[in-house]
């Protein structure tokens, strides 16, 4: 018996698997979407996947005039895409693909078995299908996806070591699925990873991003994150994140700086930017680490941390605007921490203007960043955080803090001190900001005023 969950997106489907019908033809949904509707988890009804025994052509054939939008970029691996209402579906013919030892892209063929289908599908959760082309609509599972999803467990229709010696990109996507389906691996697949965990050399760096943000962007990351650490697979496409394992020091304790990191992920918002961050914001711990009397110490591990996740970004292929907020987010992530000894007004407009639009993700990321089990300490932390956004509230009031700007711009300056332009332009104006840094908004004429006092004792060059 099929759930009445199913049937808002069958009766969509209604036309398309009439067709299919009609022409000799068998139609199922597949994928994610029959994984998420018999747990009533949310998904997306308007990304729909389907699998069928027709060729490309065929489908192409059988789609004219009904749907819009078709889209045969895919159709050399066997897929159709096209939109049907606001629905956009993406139809295979059957396919079983395998990867070449050296290979980064599949090499497809056509079958005409839907269990071939399934059993190349990454884990048995996801390798269910729905008939739609028989009277009524019929669930088959022949990997047990069903009985896996009940007991929380993962595991690949066929054998471990040919599900991800065929595309090794489904050993990183099972650390998702392990953290948003609350799912245990199974031996055989643990034994397989630790083996085959090298061939993620053959895949892009942008398909290893992707599912990194995946992972990263789901409610509950952490499982996910510590099974990556506790494999081979952090160590071959995030050796940084791997190594925050530190070796405990007897004497001088300190916090497991992984543990603390992956908890700090797992606080924060599911943004991906801050999400990020918090996975690189103590990077740079295990090269800035020492001991000495005082104990262990990072001194700039913040510095060191950003130029570090620059890097490491930049070699992931992220964008570069990405990778210079993410970045910044980290070298910025202790400053809150000087404001419990008082700060003046012009420390707060220059933690305001240093952050820029990455304030709120500042302050989150610095909330998070506390994680220590003392409730006095967190609530200490959360209520000085608390206390600093109203005062930033009240200079942005008075002030227009956010847009803080020299009242002059480079031409009046230019005019005012009778020079062509020139570096001597810039110090002008950097002169200005830095004035309404320390004392707040200058007025227009208080500006020129100070300006022609800074002038006096400039060298002058004409």
């Amino acid at each position: 018996m099929i759930p009445d969950r199913f049937e808002p997106v069958i009766q969509e489907l209604v036309p398309v698997a009439t067709r299919f019908k009609d022409r000799g033809f068998r139609l199922y949904l597949v994928g994610g979407i029959v994984r998420d509707l018999l747990l009533n988890s949310p998904t997306d009804f308007t990304d729909i996947d389907l699998t069928t025994d027709a060729k490309p052509d065929e489908i192409r054939s059988t789609l004219a005039g009904l749907v819009h939008s078709t889209n045969r970029a895919g159709e050399r691996f066997g897929t159709i895409a096209c939109s049907l209402g606001n629905a956009r579906l993406e139809i295979t013919t059957h396919r079983a693909e395998a990867y070449v030892d050296t290979s980064r892209k599949p090499q497809v063929t056509f079958s005409t078995s839907l269990e071939d289908d399934l059993a190349r599908r990454d884990f048995t959760v996801n390798a269910m299908a729905l008939e739609l082309t028989t009277a009524e609509p019929l669930l088959i599972d022949p990997y047990n996806g069903v009985e896996d999803l009940l007991a929380h467990r993962l595991r690949t229709p066929i054998s471990a070591e040919t599900s991800f010696g065929e595309d090794p990109l489904r050993m990183l996507r099972a650390a998702r699925f392990i953290a948003r389906f609350n799912l245990e691996p199974e031996p055989e697949m643990m034994a397989t990873i630790e083996r085959l965990a090298p061939r993620l050399d053959i895949l892009s760096r942008e398909r290893i991003r992707d599912e990194l943000n995946r992972l990263l962007t789901v409610p509950n990351p952490a499982p996910g994150l510590q099974f990556l650490v506790n494999t081979p697979l952090a160590a071959n496409f995030l050796p940084a994140l791997a190594n925050l394992r530190l070796e405990q020091d007897p004497v001088h304790h300190h916090k497991d700086v992984l543990a603390h990191t992956i908890a700090v992920v797992q606080k924060c918002s599911p943004r991906l930017r801050l999400r990020l961050a918090a996975l690189f914001h103590d990077i740079a711990k295990p090269k800035t680490r020492e001991i000495g009397a005082d104990g262990v110490t990072f001194h700039f591990h913040d510095v060191v941390g950003a130029r570090m996740t620059t890097t490491i970004l930049t070699d992931l292929r992220y964008p570069k605007e990405l990778t210079q907020e993410v970045a910044k987010l980290v070298a910025l992530h202790l400053r809150f921490h000087g404001y419990e000894t008082g700060w003046t007004d012009s420390a707060v407009r220059r933690y305001v203007r240093d952050a820029g639009e990455l304030y709120e993700d500042l302050n989150e990321l610095t909330v998070c960043d506390a994680t220590t089990r003392n409730q006095q300490k967190l609530q200490a932390m959360t209520r000085r955080m608390e206390e600093f956004k109203q005062r930033v509230q009240r200079l942005q009031e008075t002030e227009a803090l956010a847009s803080l700007r020299p009242p002059l711009d480079g031409t009046e300056i230019m005019a005012l001190l009778q020079i062509p332009p020139s570096q001597t332009v810039g110090k002008a104006l950097a002169f200005l900001l830095e004035t309404e840094l320390e004392e707040g908004p200058l007025q227009h004429d208080e500006a020129i005023a100070r300006l022609r006092a800074w002038w006096v004792h400039q060298p002058h060059h004409g």
